[in-house]
């Protein structure tokens, strides 16, 4: 069972990967940080009757004092205020004290919000995640980034709060729906097409693999994946510097994800045509062989793992202008991530209005 360090100074915690996690009814690790006090296991109306009763048992087979549940609707649309404090209401009838730890049960939104519950009830409680999506075993369960969407954009309140521990059973693939894989895949290409060209070789010549789901594919794209990002946390925790490259992509797919109210598309899907628009930029910027070879390869690996490349119905000048909102805009430059080549990315300011368009408006179809 790989176990994957994150030894951040004060905030140290492990990724644990591994198949059976839920199945098996106990989980040693959990031992350390629950025994003895009380659990709020937080999740969405779709994982909590999926998980809900293998993890309650985990919790009291290590020893928690009491278990209780909370769950909300699923869905991008309920990343919201109004479930937060639903969510910290549940902990007060559950009778959370400082002391209290809270198991983020689920995807990027459960994770996402149950984090910032975490981070600021009673002004900082524990957390562990436990993500049962794609997305959330190789991204939003690693960091500490919690938060919860506003109607101007996406992930606009929130605060860093690293877990004490994230169990990956990588089993809950088996339970995903094939668009809801394919959500996370986009982010999984993400990770070759930033930090390492090998990796992405992998996932082009393990197709089949990838779309089985073959359990032995996943568990190595989970732990590289992890690792990979593990390694850009240690160095840059509070995203003051490189771990801006983890964001590429998502100025322009979290526009359209506000743009369309977070309903039309998945996380992935707008992940993966904002990754189109970036790289079509950095060619209009200066198009290098390196740069129109990673557009070509991109675009082949997102077809054939059924992702868009362009959307139709939407205008490049609302893109551009919901872009404004995103947290990367910096006392009102613009500050994107941009492909050099297959495996490495750079941070640019300050790129034309013009060509910002441009480049929006080659990957929307406007007939």
């Amino acid at each position: 069972m790989p176990i994957i360090d994150i030894p951040l100074c004060g905030r140290a915690y492990d990724i644990v990967i591994g198949a059976g996690i839920f199945d098996a009814g106990r989980c040693e690790q959990l031992q350390t940080f629950v025994d003895g006090r009380r659990c709020l296991i937080a999740s969405d109306s779709n994982v909590l009757p999926i998980y809900g009763p293998a993890t309650r048992a985990m919790l009291e087979a290590a020893g928690a004092a009491r278990v209780s549940e909370t769950d909300f609707p699923a869905g991008e649309e309920s990343k919201s205020l109004a479930t937060l404090a639903g969510m910290v209401a549940a902990g007060l009838d559950a009778g959370l004290d400082r002391k209290s730890i809270v198991i983020a049960l689920g995807g990027g939104v459960v994770g996402d919000t149950a984090g910032f519950m975490a981070a600021s009830y009673m002004r900082g409680i524990d957390l562990i995640q436990m993500p049962t999506s794609l997305v959330a075993h190789v991204d939003s369960s690693i960091g500490g980034k919690t938060g919860v969407d506003l109607s101007a954009g996406k992930n606009l309140i929130g605060a860093f709060h690293q877990p004490r521990l994230v169990l990956i059973d990588v089993d809950t693939l088996s339970t995903l729906s094939p668009r809801d894989l394919r959500c996370g895949l986009a982010e999984v290409v993400k990770y070759g097409l930033i930090l390492d060209v090998g990796f992405f070789q992998f996932l082009e010549e393990n197709i089949a693999g990838l779309l089985g789901p073959d359990p032995a594919v996943y568990e190595h794209v989970i732990e590289r994946c992890c690792q990979l990002k593990a390694d850009i946390v240690l160095e840059d925790e509070f995203e003051m510097g490189r771990r801006a490259i983890l964001n590429y992509g998502h100025t322009f797919g979290h526009a359209l994800e506000k743009l369309t109210a977070y309903v039309r598309f998945t996380h992935g899907e707008a992940i993966a045509v904002g990754m189109g628009m970036a790289a079509e930029l950095a060619c209009l910027l200066d198009e290098t062989a390196s740069r129109r070879e990673l557009v070509e390869r991109q675009d082949r690996i997102f077809a054939v793992l059924g992702l868009p490349r362009s959307v139709s119905g939407i205008e490049p000048a609302e893109v551009a202008a919901a872009m404004t909102t995103d947290k990367k805009y910096v006392y009102g430059r613009n500050r994107l991530i941009l492909p050099n080549r297959i495996g490495e990315v750079g941070i640019v300011s300050d790129v034309s209005e013009a060509l910002i368009l441009e480049a929006i408006g080659g990957r929307c179809d406007q007939s």
